[in-house]
């Protein structure tokens, strides 16, 4: 499978959405997508992902992240999704698409790139500490719903 690594654009927010309920269904958290393409367009392009389009011009995975700033270290970035579809996976695209990130992290001067993996995804685990990753069972998620 030829893998093509780019920017996602608005054009290609209704596959991304596609694709993240695909992995809140693998997330086991389906109810908890609410976002839309309306949304994300009117979010003012504060969404900013990298896409693996494939030969056909389909879109099989995406990084999402944003930009954040912690008091302690400095700016970094925050990868928010890691995905890929299930027909695509094993053929490193995860590991292109983590490695886009890094580098574009490094390229913009952060100090990190953070994110969290949920302690059941053993593969993901693996493959994030194969790929160099500190995982520490320390930190807990925390969020107040604001809607």
């Amino acid at each position: 499978m030829n893998i093509t690594i780019r920017k996602g654009t608005e054009a290609d927010y209704p596959a991304i959405v596609e694709l993240i309920h695909q992995f809140a269904l693998f997330q086991k958290t389906p109810e908890r997508v609410t976002n839309s393409v309306e949304q994300m367009k009117a979010d003012n392009n504060l969404f900013q992902c990298f896409v693996a389009v494939d030969e056909k011009n389909k879109i099989v995975g995406y990084a999402a992240f944003f930009f954040a700033y912690f008091s302690w270290t400095g700016k970094a970035l925050y990868l928010d999704d890691l995905y890929v579809v299930e027909s695509a996976r094993g053929q490193a695209i995860g590991t292109r698409l983590l490695q886009t990130v890094i580098d574009h992290a490094g390229a913009t001067k952060c100090v990190k790139v953070r994110w969290q993996v949920s302690n059941w995804n053993k593969p993901a685990i693996a493959f994030y500490r194969k790929m160099g990753a500190l995982i520490d069972d320390v930190e807990m998620n925390c969020l107040f719903e604001l809607h």
